[in-house]
């Protein structure tokens, strides 16, 4: 017995084969889609939520490999939708099938097919979907941010595939919310230390009297606190994968401190007098651009070059053309069974709505918006009115909407260079070329 909600998704270029799996279909579930060109089913899943898709295996009269299925089947997978796929072909062969099996396919059949084994076959796949439901946590994680086809995420996912092996160390720039954590752990997933350790520590946040004990250790009665011995991320690192995020914001002392470790390569925890070594691979982050991180004022030159082996940058969201889609259909899914939510469609309008953002807040921007959107969800399509974008982000001046005047120019340099200066009045009127009368008559007229 089939559940009445399931919607079922059946592709095969064969329009016998599709006419028959309707018909026979159509009274025990709520919808069958049918489609003859594979090219169509990234489309398709984008626009609705199925709940397994029968997936023919050849395409191509002339060649009779099953690679069409095998490939349809990978980016069925990489496309986050959650739909289980049987694959059907008229070619039994016992490699084919437990090749399939091994890429993830729920169920392998042989045409022509019994219909009560096609209706068992689905049966048993919906129950097996629906038991694992009861227990679901959001998984796949980790690679949330890296799922896309555009060109910008691909280059990123070649630069990933040739570091990971090596035990270089990584910089990864990008905006906030662009997934360079996730990077992060995909580097150290697919190195040669992915059974060691993977030690994250947000740098940015430790204050000057945590940074040395959080990051080296301590020994105990080390200061006042210190009731015993405690490890530092280095050393719980060692021998995996050490991650600090933010490392733009530390100051130039603590600065110091790291470019000593990491030239050493041991560590003296506080209140002890013998170094403890160290082998970690280190990857940092952070969402300042290297320009600013090449000012000797804020950032030591010799502790980039120490760092920033190899660089990574994450694209923001703007400019992965065509991930916006596939992003979006992943994260209703999510969170479709996070809330025990029936399976969701997205609307054209939403979809052009989301297209049409410049996602300054980039992918957890759009995750955070979805989520909300399910919740509070009336019914079991997702429309434009739906997507309310946090107010929080502010838009980017890199926007694919916006343009600027010439006044919005002025002031954004006005901004920056006093910034860089630190106010100082006099030191920004000569960088911006102008008297310090004429900087003051500017910060009157923008009212900073």
């Amino acid at each position: 017995m089939l559940p009445k909600n399931a919607k079922i998704l059946v592709i095969d270029d064969d329009a016998d084969v599709l006419t028959a799996i309707r018909l026979l279909l159509k009274s025990l579930v709520k919808e069958v889609v049918i489609e003859r060109n594979p090219n169509q089913i990234l489309s398709l899943l984008s626009k609705t939520a199925f709940d397994v898709i029968i997936l023919d295996m050849n395409f191509n009269g002339l060649v009779n490999t099953g690679n069409e299925g095998i490939y349809w089947l990978r980016k069925i997978k990489e496309s986050g939708s959650g739909a289980s796929v049987i694959l059907i072909t008229a070619y039994a062969d016992i490699d084919l099938a437990i090749r399939s099996l091994k890429e993830g396919a729920a169920d392998f059949l042989i045409k022509p097919w019994k219909n009560e084994k096609l209706v068992s076959a689905i049966a048993e796949v919906l129950s097996k979907k629906s038991g694992n439901k009861a227990n679901a946590e959001i998984t796949h994680r980790g690679s949330t941010d890296l799922l896309g086809e555009s060109v910008a995420i691909n280059e990123v996912l070649v630069k990933i595939k040739k570091v990971a092996p090596t035990d270089a160390n990584v910089l990864i720039l990008g905006e906030n919310g662009t997934g360079k954590d996730l990077i992060a752990q995909a580097i150290h997933e697919n190195s040669l230390r992915k059974d060691r350790p993977f030690v994250k520590v947000d740098v940015g946040s430790l204050t000057p009297s945590l940074f040395e004990s959080e990051l080296f250790g301590h020994k105990k009665g080390a200061f006042t606190d210190a009731r015993e011995d405690r490890k530092g991320r280095f050393e719980s690192a060692h021998g995996g994968t050490l991650f600090l995020d933010e490392i733009g914001n530390i100051t130039l002392q603590q600065q110091a401190r790291l470019l000593t470790v990491l030239q050493n390569r041991q560590v003296t925890p506080l209140g002890a007098n013998q170094p403890v070594p160290i082998d970690i691979r280190l990857i940092c982050a952070t969402n300042i651009g290297l320009s600013t991180l090449a000012d000797e004022e804020k950032f030591r030159k010799d502790l980039i070059y120490r760092i920033n082996t190899v660089e990574i940058m994450v694209p923001p969201l703007r400019d992965r053309e065509g991930d916006i889609r596939l992003l979006a259909r992943y994260f209703v899914n999510v969170y479709a069974e996070k809330y025990a939510k029936p399976g969701f469609d997205l609307d054209d309008a939403l979809l052009r709505k989301l297209e049409d953002h410049p996602f300054p807040g980039n992918v957890r921007e759009l995750q955070y918006a979805l989520e909300r959107a399910v919740i509070m969800a009336e019914n079991n399509v997702l429309n434009a009115e739906d997507l309310i974008f946090s107010p929080i982000e502010k838009k980017s001046a890199n926007g694919r909407k916006r343009d600027l005047t010439l006044d919005e120019v002025e002031k954004e340099a006005i901004l920056q260079v006093l910034e860089k200066n630190r106010g100082n009045i006099s030191k920004s009127a000569r960088e911006l070329g102008i008297t310090r009368t004429a900087l003051y008559r500017r910060l009157n007229k923008y009212g900073l």
